[in-house]
């Protein structure tokens, strides 16, 4: 099987380098170019990593994105001309940016995800039929941790379950955003959708989704413990978006749930 030519975004990021380690022992890539968005004079794992640029991704047939929203978004204008697939795990965008991303998949396949954990988006589907079954007896509320480095909040993930609530619900997600607490110990149920993020220490991942009825109490939660996980998740999207049609597709797509 000819090997799949991969170029990594954010290379020097924390998903960047649990990227390039698991891609050297998977062997369905080829690890082509690595791109940051600042000039590294060093070589990793053999290559010297690019600014973002049309060489720089001239040799890739996908592209795995973990950056932040405007250096995504740069890098889809070099994808779009180039006709490459991208793989997009970078969180934090706007709704006109998340526009912009589904424009732009109308010419390239885009697989986009706030999580690449099979776990994480079981716990979304599980989060859409518990909204949909509990009803409008019942407010949510979601809370996540993750590590002090982490700047965006609510996470990627965060968002995703607050979307599975809105799906559940038939309600328009954005209609239903509450307040956005950070490092809160204790935080309210709403009519809308509350959110709170804890930044501590080295933390991974933990996702938490709570329904109240105000009687009963119905908990959904998730923890990470491996970051690997998300970049085995991100090759395997990888693989799975090279046989695709232009697009905007998600990891449910992949995992058919």
């Amino acid at each position: 099987m000819k090997k799949i030519n991969l170029t990594i975004a954010g290379c020097e990021g924390r998903m960047g380098k649990q990227l390039i380690k698991s891609s050297k022992i998977n062997k369905n890539f080829k690890l082509v170019s690595l791109t940051e968005n600042r000039k590294i004079n060093k070589k990793i794992s053999g290559i010297r990593p690019e600014l973002n640029t049309s060489r720089a991704f001239k040799k890739a047939n996908v592209i795995i994105d973990f950056t932040v929203p405007k250096c995504t978004l740069e890098i889809l204008k070099f994808a779009v001309k180039q006709k490459k697939r991208v793989v997009i795990g970078t969180t934090g965008f706007t709704k006109k940016q998340e526009k912009v991303i589904k424009n732009y998949s109308k010419k390239i396949p885009i697989l986009k995800a706030g999580n690449m954990s099979l776990g994480v988006n079981l716990l979304m589907y599980l989060t859409e039929i518990a909204s949909k079954s509990l009803g409008k007896n019942f407010l949510s509320k979601v809370y996540e941790v993750h590590h002090r480095h982490k700047k965006d909040y609510p996470s990627g993930t965060a968002l995703m379950l607050g979307k599975g609530i809105a799906v559940g619900k038939n309600k328009n997600f954005y209609n239903l955003i509450g307040k956005k607490y950070l490092n809160k110990k204790n935080f309210p149920y709403s009519k809308k959708i509350n959110f709170n993020s804890i930044r501590k220490g080295e933390v991974v991942g933990e996702h938490e989704v709570k329904f109240s009825s105000g009687k009963e109490i119905v908990t959904l939660n998730h923890e990470s413990f491996d970051r690997a996980l998300y970049s085995e998740g991100a090759l395997a999207a990888a693989k799975w978006i090279m046989g695709k049609k232009p697009g905007l597709y998600s990891m449910r797509n992949l995992l058919n749930f």
